[in-house]
């Protein structure tokens, strides 16, 4: 997978480019079968895809940041479940997925509750799997784009 230029998803076949807008996203996403749920605007600049798989066969979510300030244009990708009944059965999920597609993280800072934080830098993209505690431990999967200039 190319960063540089964006991410892709395996179901459904969907290349989702850095630079592109908001409306230009739901133009895309109208042709090609979408999750059941479709695309959804949680609010203003934040967007879901339900139901999809990227990251060597994994189901999730996917959620699309867009950054108003920037010309509403992509910025960053969150990747989560609907629900985490097993916390670490997660953890080891993600990271196996991650790894698989990108390779051994960049950087692994080992925790006391031994979910460690990894990291994946890449010249146009950093990659963070994480877990935190934010009203209870909350795991992290994000893309984030730097710097992205306005198209």
């Amino acid at each position: 997978m190319d960063l540089a230029t964006g991410f892709t998803l395996e179901q459904p076949a969907l290349a989702i480019p850095w630079r592109i807008s908001e409306r230009e996203l739901a133009s895309l996403v109208a042709g090609p079968a979408i999750g059941r749920d479709g695309l959804k605007e949680v609010t203003t600049g934040y967007y879901v895809l339900s139901h999809v798989v990227s990251l060597k066969g994994l189901e999730h979510e996917l959620g699309l940041h867009f950054e108003p300030r920037r010309h509403g244009r992509l910025l960053e990708l969150e990747f989560f479940r609907r629900s985490y009944p097993d916390l670490a059965a997660s953890y080891r999920e993600f990271q196996e997925h991650l790894e698989a597609t990108f390779g051994p993280p960049t950087h692994r800072n080992p925790s006391p509750e031994g979910f460690a934080t990894c990291e994946w830098l890449y010249r146009h993209a950093t990659i963070k799997h994480l877990v935190f505690d934010r009203f209870g431990p909350e795991e992290h999967v994000r893309i984030v784009v730097p710097d992205i200039a306005p198209a």
